[in-house]
């Protein structure tokens, strides 16, 4: 079995929102075949409870504390040294100093860094192969996020946009692979950065599809006398938070004057005191729900007016699994591939968003056509090990197979490359 070091900004697990859907189900593909050695941190206190689970999944593991206020603070040193302020939030002595750990007492063939902001982490002595999954070009996302904001937010998310592109472009251009969720993303960054097209790949995000699936016998969490509308993600995370406000403020009281009994829920963590504001008699905001499936099987329509979010979605492609029919931005449903005949409803404004929604309530019928559509197509075409499989070229040849998830069993504490994990 080949050794390989793995990088993540986020504990892997549980796999609740995008991006550690996205680092969990990597980490599950490469421990099926390897060794792995994974260095995180972990920014909730309560998910310290799952470090054990990916402790048993692991040949070895350290998990860094990240307070994110502190981390905020610290990253403002970034502006001194002239560097992007990412990379100065996501600086931890303890994890380079494991990983270096790590690489002098294993033979590691192999890093994957999740995330750009941890290359920094990778030791000096390991060559390639390194491989990058970037997700999204975030220098982009930051000089997006600039035109949304006043000044000095303005200036600072444009700078980090800047700074970003260039520690990006030169990572990219001393790594293997670098891999983005969309060959539209891809693209976006060889132009941006020319000189790495040839090492620029992508593999797009999957579903779990035995998970999310409807189920007849799951009750409603809606009262009976509501249409349900439903948005889920986590609610702390800038462009969701624009989505749901955008859409209060913008589609729905429209939709209410004809439909009295349409109501929004906002589901998911850590709502913003922004997102708060918004419940009352027409919106709901859950916070933590337990279990995210029952909102959206019984949603009349779920919606993602995702105005500066890029990729693949995930609440999207889980949405489609759960057999619903999906109205989201144009750049959500351009990033899937898929269009009206398969679920999924694209609108470019507040006009396509009342159009698209009112007609799946006036025809549930025809919305419970489209919802079964949305289902095959992400059965078809967004499985995890299809997508999974592009980074095997550029990987060590794996000798043999081990079980993806065993059991918890190893104890606490060990060697610096077992352990120690640092909690918050």
């Amino acid at each position: 079995m080949a050794k390989l070091l793995y990088l993540v900004h986020r504990l892997p697990y549980p796999p609740n929102k995008g991006d550690k859907v996205r680092s969990y189900h990597l980490l599950k593909h490469l421990v099926a075949h390897h060794e792995v050695y994974l260095g995180t941190f972990i920014d909730d206190p309560e998910d310290a409870v799952h470090i054990e689970r990916l402790r048993a999944m692991c040949a070895g593991l350290f998990v860094a504390p990240l307070n994110p206020r502190r981390a905020r603070i610290a990253s403002l040193a970034g502006l001194a040294r002239g560097a992007p302020l990412t990379i100065s939030y996501y600086r931890d002595a303890g994890l380079t100093r494991w990983a270096e750990a790590v690489a002098s007492e294993h033979d590691i063939a192999a890093t994957v860094v999740f995330s750009s902001a941890m290359a920094q982490h990778v030791p000096a002595a390991l060559k390639r192969p390194v491989l990058v999954d970037f997700v999204d070009v975030d220098s982009a996302k930051w000089t997006a996020y600039a035109t949304e904001h006043r000044w000095p937010l303005s200036w600072v998310y444009r700078r980090e946009g800047e700074r970003l592109l260039a520690f990006d472009r030169a990572l990219a251009a001393r790594s293997t692979r670098s891999f983005f969720v969309t060959h539209k993303e891809a693209e976006l960054f060889r132009q941006m950065a020319p000189e790495c097209a040839p090492v620029v790949d992508h593999f797009g995000n999957g579903v779990d599809t035995d998970f999310f699936a409807p189920d007849a016998a799951r009750p409603s969490p809606f009262s009976a006398n509501e249409i349900a509308l439903v948005f889920t993600g986590a609610m702390d995370y800038w462009p969701n938070v624009d989505a749901v406000t955008w859409f209060a403020q913008d589609v729905l009281p429209t939709l209410r004057q004809r439909w009295p009994l349409l109501r929004l829920h906002i589901v998911g963590r850590s709502p913003t005191r922004a997102v708060l504001a918004l419940a009352g008699e027409a919106i709901s905001v859950t916070g933590t729900v337990p279990d995210v499936r029952p909102y959206l099987q019984h949603a009349a329509v779920v919606v993602a007016p995702l105005r500066l979010a890029r990729g693949i979605q995930n609440k999207v492609l889980e949405a489609m699994a759960m057999g619903r029919p999906v109205v989201a931005a144009t750049a959500c449903t351009e990033a899937l591939a898929a269009g009206p005949d398969e679920g999924l409803l694209p609108a470019a404004d507040t006009p396509d968003y009342l159009r698209h929604i009112e007609s799946l309530l006036k025809a549930p019928d025809e919305a419970k056509r489209l919802g079964q559509a949305a289902r095959r197509c992400v059965l078809a075409r967004f499985g995890w090990a299809a997508h999974l499989s592009r980074l095997e070229p550029y990987l060590p040849i794996a000798d043999r197979q081990a079980p993806a998830e065993p059991e918890p069993s190893a104890p606490q504490g060990g060697s610096p490359t077992t352990g120690p994990v640092a909690r918050a």
